[in-house]
């Protein structure tokens, strides 16, 4: 057995959230992807994992559309093998991915993985140069058939529809220019997508490494694929232990680390950090209100996370120059706890590069 303190404290490591100082080719979080989502995405999540995020170029990382169609970075002398890593395990794994999309290619007899990689095609064509997602998506939509299309009520337009045109993009070659909006789509410099992924980048590898111990629907979950083909790909070299109850795979080589040394140390995740992706959210945040607080159906906030634990939320607040960070804690913080959310408070102002003018700490 195996309580969820320790399953807590391995993912801290293994996502080295206890880290002062790293390099973009040690992180290992860059592996999995990491998700770019609000102000305080990809970035911050390396900043917290001691990153000098404003020494990276984009010599060192790429923006894709890949899991679950949300923009990630990773490192860009990976990109070939990612982009053979997030290639759907099967038609029916194709068919989950999209969602919606997949009823009428089905009605029309066009297979799922030949749908993607005609929409890749002539999604290739199209981006020659930058261009704007609604322009590469108005022009698809004039070259696409009826099948690929749907009707957009709030653009009264009718476009491609979304998960074909993002999970297709990987597939043309094609990456997001950094924080842009709307979103501009480029060509990949000599993109040439790997023959396999290997061990490093396998999604079900890379979950269990980062956010094991985990069941095949856990990383189903994550992936938006299903169990089945899940388990059809999953590891041979496993342990199974028990926690909560519930038996669960862990990579065998990270067993030991299982046991290793209980983590200090406080840190702001933002909203979408790899740590808050986990789908054992019963584990990660046993207290249902609290877990509600978290993971609302909108508006995230970001989490608290102190000495291997989840203590609370924060959601920043900016009013013209002036830049606060509201905390909701979900028990009374200590002295030395508050002192260092405040200190994370003013390393996320630098981040944004504005001055901190307060720390509300609730409760």
């Amino acid at each position: 057995m195996v309580d969820r303190q320790r399953v807590l404290a391995f993912r801290i490591h293994a996502q080295q959230l206890d880290r002062a100082r790293g390099t973009v080719g040690h992180t290992a979080v860059l592996d999995i992807g990491v998700q770019d989502t609000g102000p305080d995405g990809a970035r911050w999540a390396l900043a917290c994992r001691g990153v000098d995020v404003a020494a990276l170029t984009g010599k060192d990382l790429i923006t894709l559309w890949t899991v679950r169609g949300a923009p990630h970075l990773y490192r860009r002398a990976d990109t070939g093998k990612v982009a053979a890593a997030v290639e759907p395990f099967s038609e029916a794994d194709a068919a989950k991915r999209i969602y919606d999309a997949a009823k009428p290619l089905k009605a029309a007899g066009i297979e799922i993985l030949t749908a993607l990689d005609d929409v890749a095609a002539h999604l290739r064509d199209i981006v020659t140069d930058p261009t704007v997602k609604g322009d590469a998506s108005g022009r698809l939509a004039k070259v696409m058939t009826e099948p690929y299309l749907r009707f957009c009520r709030p653009c009264n337009a009718t476009h491609l529809y979304e998960m074909p045109f993002r999970l297709a993009a990987v597939r043309a070659g094609l990456e997001l220019q950094p924080d842009t909006s709307p979103p501009v789509l480029q060509r990949i410099p000599g993109f040439r997508k790997a023959a396999t992924a290997g061990d490093r980048h396998d999604l079900i590898r890379a979950y269990l490494r980062l956010l094991g111990p985990a069941t095949p629907k856990h990383v189903a979950d994550y992936l938006d694929a299903p169990v089945k083909d899940v388990t059809a790909h999953w590891p041979d070299d496993i342990v199974e232990v028990t926690v909560g109850g519930e038996k669960r795979s862990l990579l065998a080589a990270d067993e030991k680390a299982l046991h290793a040394a209980e983590v200090e140390g406080v840190r702001l995740l933002g909203p979408f950090d790899l740590f808050l992706q986990a789908k054992d959210r019963a584990t990660v945040v046993p207290d249902a209100a609290h877990a509600k607080e978290l993971w609302p159906v909108l508006g995230r906030p970001g989490a608290v996370l102190a000495d291997g634990e989840l203590v609370g939320t924060w959601r920043p607040r900016k009013a013209g120059r002036k830049f606060t960070v509201a905390v909701q804690p979900w028990h009374r913080l200590s002295a030395a706890t508050r002192a260092a959310v405040t200190e994370q408070a003013e390393r996320l102002a630098a981040f944004r590069g504005i001055a901190l003018t307060g720390v509300d700490v609730g409760g």
